[in-house]
């Protein structure tokens, strides 16, 4: 039996994971493209030479399924075992917005089609790219996505990605979405498609009946959110629990003290008590499918910019359908009770509320409103 699949049953016989059939058709998959990739010799080797040729192209996979059953962590646990030097792993957004910053670089050298060099590099760099939640949402990405992907895949970089909708779902009815047809037609060329809806929603599973929303703030809310933290992400308590630095744009940044697993914890304070915009909470949104806010105090005219970055910020939670869980000293109805701001803040109110329903918590991330 291949190592990869021997590591996944030790994990469930461990405990750390459920058996579930449609994971164990992807991992099969997995398994097999991690020993192709590591069966290819380095580059500029003796054996690369002799071949006379680049190594044939690995087939690369497609996991699309339902919000929680388990995408992110497999191609996760592929990528931490696959042994080869050349390989990333990026959020989709995130490398997106990397792509456009490298194509306007490119344009102003006026030396023509940016596309090829672009693939070049990206080749050059990695042979196995691992995306994480794929999802086509504006005009830019889809005008660009199938000749650079076609590209990618002619240089023999394998693409292993998870998204929440099927590749024909992708970018559905988006503007001018025929440019983007050949895109559809190359990942189901190109990739093996796998399907992991199974009947558990493990991320829904993990926060079963466990209150979101704590009041007051203190020490017993602190707690409770951190026991949801260690739940959703599996990470041991007495472990530290790492930063990540988050690219807002070009030579912008924003610390998340504690992120891990598509989790992110954040304060009231850093978030919006300092001038930040909107720029800021959708990347916040588009990166974590669940965000812990702790320390949101009662709100009022006095604290007016403060309550108003918070409903940004909620907005943004919001359409990308982000779980919140957060410690405040007052329930949602009761944070903004007097004064000018109150009838503008009762919308917010109204989604704080509605982001505790189990309707809300069952949606996918990253599926918003403005998907076309």
């Amino acid at each position: 039996m291949p190592k990869f699949i021997k590591h996944y049953e030790r994990l469930i016989e461990s405990g750390e994971l459920t058996a579930d059939p449609s994971q164990r058709t992807a991992v099969e998959i997995l398994s097999r493209v991690k020993e192709e990739l590591e069966a290819v010799p380095p580059r500029g080797s003796i054996i690369w030479r002799a071949l006379g040729r680049k190594p044939d192209a690995i087939r690369g996979i497609y996991m699309w399924g339902g919000v929680g059953r388990g995408k992110s962590m497999l191609m996760d646990l592929f990528y931490d075992n696959v042994k080869i030097h050349r390989k990333q792993r990026v959020h989709f957004h995130e490398f997106m917005l990397d792509i456009h910053a490298r194509l306007r670089i490119e344009r102003d050298k006026e030396k023509g089609d940016p596309i090829p060099q672009l693939v070049e590099d990206l080749a050059d760099d990695a042979r196995l790219l691992c995306f994480d939640e794929m999802v086509v949402n504006n005009m830019a990405d889809a005008a660009i996505m199938s000749r650079l992907f076609t590209g990618l895949i002619a240089a023999n970089v394998t693409i292993v990605t998870t998204s929440n909708r099927v590749p024909a779902e992708l970018y559905k009815d988006g503007l001018n979405r025929a440019l983007f047809l050949p895109f559809i037609d190359l990942i189901e060329e190109k990739l093996d498609i796998i399907s992991l809806n199974g009947p558990v929603d493990y991320r829904r599973e993990r926060l079963g009946n466990a209150t979101i929303w704590h009041s007051p703030n203190g020490e017993k809310a602190t707690k409770a959110l951190s026991d949801i933290f260690f739940r959703l992400t599996d990470f041991p308590p007495d472990h530290n629990v790492p930063c990540e630095i988050l690219q807002i744009s070009e030579g912008r940044t924003l610390e998340i003290p504690r992120a891990l697993k598509g989790v992110a914890v954040v304060s009231f304070k850093k978030i919006c008590a300092q001038a930040r915009g909107s720029s800021d909470y959708l990347a916040i949104a588009r990166k974590y499918h669940s965000v812990i806010m702790v320390g949101i105090p009662k709100l009022g005219p006095e604290n007016r910019n403060e309550a108003a970055r918070f409903v940004t910020f909620i907005d943004a939670l919001y359409e990308y359908k982000v779980k919140l869980m957060a410690s405040a000293d007052a329930s949602p109805d009761n944070l903004y009770e007097e004064g000018d701001g109150k009838f503008e803040f009762e919308r917010t109110v109204s989604r704080l509320i509605e982001m505790q329903s189990e309707e809300y918590l069952s949606q996918a991330h990253g599926i918003c409103s403005d998907d076309a």
